[in-house]
């Protein structure tokens, strides 16, 4: 797993031993930016504030950092993820940037800080919690009015219209790749 472009592009992040999490995979979180930066989305890198739920790794929001966000907030709740984040974090000497959030991104009750205009969510698959953390998450204000959501799920699992209707985001494109879906959401 490495950092695909931008400042750090090339630099080789830590990851799990086993198979305890499911990080992005590198040609996926590539079309991902690739789709952001693509210009249908505006710039939401550039001087983004970012939020990466499910932060696992990290590599995603230490990708946004690496691609022009001045911001990443990274929510996990797993404590051997949370160590692999805060070294990567450290590797990259992003310090400074990075708030590291230890609690489960579909239960935050408040939100300190500025509200993010990108939001990241790769939950474990056929959960839906990937779209109920988003929720809950524009619920406190932790997003900006205009904003972006990028949610991965399995291809059998399905964004809950339910959830959806509680927010102001409205899907607007999904890319298949193998096993996973990518959904975008803007508001």
């Amino acid at each position: 797993m490495r950092i695909i472009g931008g400042q750090h592009r090339g630099t080789k992040l830590a990851d799990f031993a086993g198979n305890k999490t499911r990080p992005t995979a590198d040609r996926v979180r590539e079309s991902i930016f690739n789709i952001l930066a693509g210009g249908h989305y505006g710039s939401p890198l550039v001087n983004g504030i970012v939020l990466d739920l499910f932060a696992g790794t990290g590599a995603i929001g230490l990708e946004a950092l690496s691609r022009g966000a001045t911001w990443a907030n990274f929510v996990e709740k797993d404590p051997a993820a949370l160590a692999v984040v805060r070294k990567n974090i450290h590797k990259l000497r992003r310090m400074d940037d990075c708030r590291v959030i230890a609690g489960d991104a579909t239960q935050l009750v408040t939100w300190r800080g500025d509200p993010a205009n990108l939001v990241f969510a790769d939950a474990p698959y056929d959960t839906g919690d990937g779209l109920r953390a988003v929720a809950s998450l524009n619920a406190i204000g932790a997003l900006r009015p205009e904003s972006i959501a990028v949610i991965e799920t399995s291809r059998q699992e399905e964004l809950d219209p339910d959830i959806l209707a509680t927010t102001n985001l409205k899907p607007v494109d999904s890319r298949h790749y193998g096993k996973a879906v990518v959904h975008f959401l803007k508001s």
